[in-house]
């Protein structure tokens, strides 16, 4: 299962990182969603009403530049969204309908990398939400997407 919840294996919930850089956030990184845990870990944490998400970039998410790969950070947008979502979604599972980004300018190793963003409007079935990822203050990448809710087995 992916943050989005839509993967063949078991429902997992957020996981409570308990050591490292990351004491206190919470992943969903942890195995259940292969392609997150090879790329990973992505943690995100409340704070407030809000969620703040971040990585720590390592030389496998470079490019042949030396810069963060844009795939990289594009993937980090996708599983902030979830994040910054997770309230609205309540629980519901939900797979990404639309994903966009705007790269503002390279990132590199030494800093944590880090989103935040909002919700913009939940409907019934959609959410819509925009972001932006940062490294040492500077803008990296402007995202926005929206989320589809789906059902589950057990909700048909």
């Amino acid at each position: 299962m992916s943050a989005d919840g839509a993967g063949d294996g078991p429902a997992l919930g957020p996981i409570l990182i308990n050591e490292g850089r990351f004491a206190g956030w919470s992943t969903w990184s942890a195995g259940s969603d292969p392609y997150e845990t090879a790329i990973g870990p992505f943690c995100y944490r409340a704070e407030g009403e809000r969620v703040r998400c971040a990585f720590e970039p390592r030389r496998e998410h470079l490019n042949g530049g030396s810069a963060i790969h844009g795939g990289a950070l594009m993937s980090f947008a996708d599983f902030a969204l979830f994040c910054i979502a997770h309230k609205a979604l309540a629980g519901q599972k939900a797979v990404t309908l639309t994903c966009n980004a705007e790269f503002l300018s390279p990132g590199a190793l030494g800093d944590i990398v880090e989103a935040e963003g909002e919700v913009l409007r939940a409907t019934r079935s959609l959410i819509f939400v925009r972001g932006l990822i940062s490294q040492a203050s500077q803008p990296l990448l402007a995202f926005s997407g929206t989320l589809k809710k789906i059902r589950t087995g057990a909700e048909n």
